[in-house]
This record gives structure tokens, sequence and C-alpha cells, in this order.
């Protein structure tokens, strides 16, 4: 029974740390399409050389970089 037990906590341990990679990826995708959502709006709005655009520009590298 006790051995029973040990297997389950194993492999309760091994699936829930295999979920945590998955769910940072998608939230990594996430931050980065909103940035570049964010980025293409700025450049419609202001303009590709506007303060807002470059803001913008650096907010989405940041993103990709993060993503790595």
């Amino acid at each position: 029974m006790s051995r029973l037990l040990a297997a389950a906590i194993v492999g309760a341990t091994l699936l829930g740390g295999m979920a945590t990679p998955a769910h940072a990826e998608r939230h990594c995708e996430r931050q980065v399409r909103k940035a570049e959502t964010n980025y293409q709006r700025a450049v419609r709005r202001h303009g590709q050389r506007s303060r807002q655009a470059e803001q913008a520009h650096r907010r989405l590298e940041e993103a990709r970089r993060g993503c790595r």
C-alpha cells in the first residue's frame, strides 16, 4: 500500500511539473501577441517613427526577449 501511495505522489509531482512550462509558454505567446498588436496600433495612430511607436516597439522586443 505504501509503495502505491509513493508511486502516486511521484507521478502527480511529475505531471504537475510538466504542466507549468506549457502554461508559461502560452502566457509568453499571449504577451508577445499583445505587444505586437499594441505596436501595430501605435504605428497606425501615430506613425512609424513616433515616440509612441518607438516605445511600443521596445516593449515588443522586451516581450520577445523574455520568451527565450
